[in-house]
């Protein structure tokens, strides 16, 4: 039988490890004094719908089965959730050092015994698991930071908004971001963790499909319930003007309401 705080610690320390960085320190207001930690340049976020009621059984497998032979293969889990808006949604995301490390570590994993031996058992649960993004850290300063690997308070949840780019220039909507948005977010009470980009290189393993033709802009910040979090995103929605100076060219992306989640971290989370 598995010791939970045991493999909790072993694995939260294994993958920190692996993150950890020389980098200076950002000029970003919210990573101010903080150093980026995740040393990877590729990210996945999956969002996988599951079959009603196998939320529970997905998660225990994910974390006694496949959460650490994932790590030592160099797919670096990093976060996994709960979607507190859906109760037969599952997301998590990953990391890997760059594209070529990305291929071989998912068939260092997927080619393996382990999941060969126990992938019908968590196919069983999954209704979809193709909504799955591609992504690099939106700037050297985006990946996630010091403050993203802590002792989270069990309430405290993460909350991600997906902006649509379309034809929006990735670094315009970036640097637009980072000037006119950023600042309010954070004067809203948000603590930012990382800005993420869609990673253009194609799919290296087409055996799990990823969604190729979106292009996306995506902030990951954390509040201390959900509540908290409900109150951002009123205040945030009652602002006025913030969109009068943006330029023309990445107009498009914030005519698009973003995608809004909202994420309870499971036991084993790292990101939380």
């Amino acid at each position: 039988m598995i010791n939970r705080r045991e493999f909790v610690q072993t694995t939260l320390g294994a993958v920190a490890a692996s993150f950890v960085t020389a980098a200076g320190a950002s000029s970003q207001p919210e990573v101010k004094g903080e150093m980026p930690v995740n040393q990877d340049t590729i990210f996945e976020l999956r969002q996988y719908t599951l079959r009603g009621g196998k939320r529970e059984v997905l998660i225990s497998m994910f974390e006694e089965s496949f959460l650490a032979p994932l790590n030592a293969a160099g797919a670096h889990v990093v976060g996994t959730f709960r979607d507190l808006d859906d109760p037969d949604r599952f997301v998590w995301m990953r990391s890997f050092s760059d594209m070529p490390a990305r291929a071989q570590a998912l068939a260092t994993f997927y080619e393996g015994p382990l999941w060969q031996s126990k992938k019908a058992a968590a196919n069983a649960t999954i209704v979809d698991s193709d909504n799955v993004l591609l992504l690099r850290p939106a700037s050297p300063d985006g990946g996630f930071l010091s403050s993203s690997i802590h002792d989270g308070k069990k309430e405290e949840i993460i909350g991600a908004r997906i902006h649509y780019l379309g034809t929006a220039d990735p670094a315009s909507f970036a640097a637009y971001f980072d000037h006119a948005i950023l600042p309010r977010i954070v004067e809203l009470g948000a603590k930012p963790v990382a800005r993420l980009v869609t990673e253009d290189a194609a799919n290296n393993f087409p055996r799990l499909p990823v969604r190729e033709r979106e292009r996306v802009f995506i902030w990951l910040a954390r509040w201390p319930s959900a509540k908290e979090e409900a109150a951002f995103t009123a205040r945030f929605g009652a602002l006025s003007g913030w969109r009068d100076a943006a330029p023309e060219a990445i107009l498009p992306a914030l005519m698009r309401k973003p995608e809004r989640l909202r994420l309870a971290p499971t036991a084993t989370s790292v990101l939380r």
